[in-house]
């Protein structure tokens, strides 16, 4: 299974899960088709998502919609909560009434960080996850009664209370991901990125690879993420760039070759195009948010 594809493992008549990481817990990029929210319990959590680093302060809290790339970096002496559910948990042909939006639309057009929220949301949304938290190694008959009661506090807390992002990304991955054979044909062409990343990869390779004919591999891949394939393959190169950026101390050079970029020079600007740093001062940066 490919990295970049996160299949969690989740009971599949309860979907959810909850997690402790520690700051030394680092998470290659990735996505999934569940929601997943962070809770920063102690110190300061560096997440990489959207092309930038986010700094998450004690105690605040960041979620990622469905489908949505993300990755965590070194972050000493901290601690976060991790919760993942899928959606299917929640029955909306019988509980969505006076709702315009889908579950799926809720999380999708929602501010992620929790620093643009009201005070009184944030801190309604933090007592949930943390009443979660202590149900997580409680064995008392009830448990998941418990836990879908607090999930079905919190979807009500967001239908009223999530503010909307200012500009929503019109993303198509999670509609594909429901649908288990696009799935599978994804996470076929996942597999192949994460395995030739480093080398020379065409879209006649891929398709070949999917058995698909590359007119029609180019319709499918970019009708079930919403953007080409080379686009898609090289938001990945950068995602790994910024991750050995963060975590070690190489020359660019080396970074580039890890990465996949073809010279240091093709690297430069690719990275300086969709980052809006060059590679020596994003590890700078990394370096000063790690020490």
């Amino acid at each position: 299974m490919s990295v970049y594809l996160e299949i969690p493992q989740l009971d599949q008549h309860f979907p959810y899960r909850m997690l402790v990481n520690d700051g030394m817990t680092i998470v290659y990029p990735h996505w999934h088709k569940e929601i997943e929210i962070i809770y920063a319990k102690s110190g300061r959590v560096n997440i990489g998502l959207d092309g930038k680093v986010i700094t998450l302060e004690e105690g605040e809290m960041i979620y990622f919609a469905s489908g949505q790339p993300h990755y965590f970096l070194a972050s000493p002496e901290s601690v976060r909560y991790v919760y993942q559910f899928d959606l299917k948990l929640f029955d909306e042909s019988v509980l969505r009434k006076n709702e315009k939006n889908s579950l799926f639309s809720l999380f999708e057009e929602g501010q992620r960080h929790s620093r643009y929220w009201s005070e009184e949301f944030a801190e309604t949304m933090r007592g949930l996850l943390l009443e979660l938290f202590e149900l997580e190694n409680n064995e008392s008959p009830g448990k998941n009664y418990f836990i879908l009661a607090l999930l079905h506090r919190l979807i009500g807390e967001c239908y009223r209370f999530l503010p909307k992002q200012k500009i929503v990304k019109n993303k198509k991955v999670p509609n594909a991901i429901q649908q288990k054979e696009t799935l599978q044909r994804l996470n076929k062409v996942f597999d192949y990125i994460e395995n030739y990343y480093q080398e020379v990869i065409t879209i006649d390779d891929v398709a070949r690879y999917v058995g698909f004919s590359p007119y029609y591999f180019t319709r499918f891949f970019k009708a079930n993420t919403g953007q080409t394939f080379m686009q898609f393959l090289t938001e990945y190169r950068v995602n790994q760039a910024q991750f050995i950026l963060g975590n070690e101390k190489l020359p660019m050079a080396e970074v580039a070759e890890k990465a996949g970029f073809a010279s240091v020079k093709t690297f430069h600007h690719v990275f300086k195009g969709a980052v809006g740093h060059s590679p020596l001062q994003y590890q700078k940066m990394m370096s000063y948010l790690s020490s």
